[in-house]
C-alpha cells in the first residue's frame, strides 16, 4: 500500500474503501451496522477533490476513474485527528518524578515539585518537542495544550510554546490555554496573567479549586471569583477552557455555576470544560439540570478517559468502583459537543500514553461504551474537538479539504479497535508521511535517566 501511494504521484484515487458516514458531509451512500460507507476518494494536489460512491466514476474528475488508482480492499480511511485537550509542559518527566500512590493529590504534589526543581526554558521545550513530534507520527494534525501558569516562571514556558508553535506550522498547529487555580487571578495576576495570554493569542484556561485544595466542595467566594474571571476573558475577546470538578466529590458542581455564569453574561466565546468527573455521582435530578444549563450555554466538553481511569477512585489496597468520566451519552443526547483527548503523557497524572488518538478513541469507545450503535461517536476524536478549537471544517472528509487521512487494513470497527493500528499509513497532504516516533532515549539527557 505505502509502495502504491508513493508512485501515485500528487493526483490519483484511494478507491474501495470504508469511512465513517458521519465524517463524509453530504455522502448519500448507504450506511453499514456500524455506520460506515463504501467510497472512493479523488485525490489532488495536497486536497480531497471528491468523493464517490465506491466503483462509480466521479464526473468532478474526468481524468481519473474509480477504477485506477490505490486500492484500498475495503480499509477504512479516517480524516486527521485533533487533540484538544493536552499538557506538553509536563509530558514525560515520570522517568524523574514519580506519582508515589498514583492518587490525583499525589500528582499534584510532585508536579509542583519537578517544575520548581527542573522546568528550565530548554527542559520543557525538549520533552514538548518531542511530545508533539509522536502526536504528529501518529497522524494529529491540531493539538491544543494546557500550560503551568504561575507567574513569573510561567513566561519562559509561554515562550517556549509560542516557538513550537511557529516550529510546527503548518504540520501540527499548536494551540495554548493557560491553567492555574482559580485564585490566582485574582488581583494583579489575573491581569496579568490574562494580558499574556492575549498577547500569545491563547486561551484563558483555570481548574475550578483553590491552590493547595482538591475538587472538592466550592471554595468559599467561589462565584464572585468565576465571574471576575469571566470579565478578564470578555475584555480581551478570550475563549475559555477549564478544568472542571475533576474528583468524585458530590460537592465538586462546578460545572453548573460556570453555564448559569455564561448565560447570565451572554458571553460571546467559545467555552470548553475538561473532564467534570463529579456529575457522574450527582443526585440524577440536579446532573440532568447541569446538563440542560450547558446545552443552553453552549459549553463544549472534553473527556479524558484514561487519564481519569487511572486517578479518580484510587485508594491503596481497595479495587476502585467507578470509571470516573463524566455522563457522555446524557450530554450527546442533550446536543451538547463531547470529544475525547490524550490529557497527560507520562507524568504524575497518568503514567502512559503517547498521544495517539487513535489509541485515545478505542480506550474512549471501551471505557464509555461509545458502541452499539457508534452513532456520532466517530466525531468525537476529529469534527467535534475542530469546532470545539475554532477550526470547523477540519476532521471531515471533504472536497477541498487537506488530504490529511489516517488509513488502516482494518476493514470494520472490531479489527480497527482490536490492534493498535501501528501499521497505518499517515497521509499529509495527499502524500505517506515517513515521520516516525521518537525513541525515548532521546530524553534520557533530559529526565536524567539512562540504560
Amino acid at each position: 500500500m505505502r509502495d502504491a501511494l508513493q508512485r501515485a504521484g500528487s493526483r490519483f484515487w484511494l478507491r474501495n474503501a470504508r469511512a465513517p458516514g458521519v465524517l463524509v458531509p453530504g455522502f448519500a451512500a448507504e450506511r453499514d451496522a456500524e455506520g460506515l460507507v463504501r467510497l472512493d476518494l479523488r485525490i489532488e494536489d495536497g486536497c480531497v477533490a471528491g468523493v464517490a460512491p465506491a466503483g462509480a466514476r466521479d464526473a468532478a474528475s474526468p481524468a481519473g476513474s474509480a477504477t485506477d488508482g490505490v486500492d484500498m480492499q475495503g480499509g477504512q480511511v479516517w480524516p486527521a485527528p485533533l487533540d484538544a485537550h493536552t499538557h506538553l509542559d509536563k509530558g514525560h518527566i515520570w522517568p524523574r518524578t514519580r506519582n508515589p500512590d498514583g492518587t490525583f493529590g499525589g500528582a499534584i504534589n510532585a508536579v509542583m515539585n519537578d517544575r520548581a526543581a527542573a522546568w528550565s526554558e530548554a527542559d520543557v521545550e525538549a520533552r514538548a518537542d518531542f511530545a508533539i513530534r509522536c502526536a504528529h507520527a501518529h497522524g494529529t494534525v491540531a493539538i491544543r495544550t494546557h500550560v503551568d501558569t504561575y507567574l513569573p516562571v510561567a513566561r519562559g514556558s509561554w515562550q517556549v510554546m509560542t516557538r513550537l508553535r511557529e516550529r510546527w506550522a503548518g504540520r501540527v498547529a499548536l494551540q495554548m490555554a493557560s491553567i492555574c487555580p482559580l485564585d490566582r487571578f485574582a488581583g494583579p495576576d489575573g491581569e496579568a496573567i490574562a494580558d499574556m495570554v492575549a498577547g500569545a493569542g491563547g486561551v484563558l484556561g483555570m481548574v475550578t479549586r483553590h491552590s493547595g485544595e482538591l475538587h472538592e466542595d466550592l471554595p468559599a467566594g467561589f462565584r464572585e471569583e468565576l465571574d471576575h474571571f469571566f470579565s478578564l476573558a470578555e475584555a480581551r475577546g478570550l475563549d475559555l477552557d477549564l478544568h472542571v470538578d475533576e474528583s468524585g466529590e458530590s460537592g465538586a458542581r462546578a460545572l453548573r455555576e460556570i453555564a448559569l455564569t455564561a448565560l447570565r453574561r451572554n458571553f460571546k466565546g467559545r467555552i470548553q470544560c475538561g473532564h467534570c468527573c463529579s456529575l457522574s455521582i450527582q443526585p440524577e435530578e440536579f446532573a440532568h439540570e447541569t446538563i440542560a444549563a450547558v446545552a443552553e450555554a453552549g459549553i463544549d466538553i472534553v473527556v479524558l478517559p484514561m487519564c481519569n481511569m487511572y486517578l479518580q477512585d484510587r485508594v491503596p489496597g481497595r479495587t476502585p468502583r467507578w470509571r470516573g468520566v463524566t455522563m457522555v451519552h446524557e450530554m450527546r443526547a442533550a446536543g451538547i459537543r463531547v470529544s475525547v483527548a490524550s490529557d497527560n503523557t507520562r507524568d504524575p497524572f497518568y503514567a502512559y500514553g503517547d498521544l495517539d488518538m487513535v489509541e485515545v478513541f478505542r480506550e474512549a469507545t471501551r471505557i464509555m461504551h461509545l458502541d452499539h450503535p457508534f452513532g456520532d461517536w466517530y466525531r468525537a476524536a476529529s469534527a467535534d474537538p475542530a469546532e470545539a478549537m475554532g477550526m470547523k471544517g477540519r476532521g471531515l472528509i471533504a472536497a477541498g479539504q487537506p488530504a490529511d487521512l489516517l488509513l488502516f487494513s482494518a476493514r470494520f470497527m472490531t479489527e480497527l479497535l482490536a490492534r493498535p493500528q501501528s501499521d497505518r499509513i499517515v497521509l499529509r497532504d495527499g502524500r505517506p508521511l515517513e515521520a516516525t516516533a521518537p525513541h525515548w532515549r532521546e530524553l534520557d539527557a533530559v529526565v536524567g535517566v539512562g540504560d
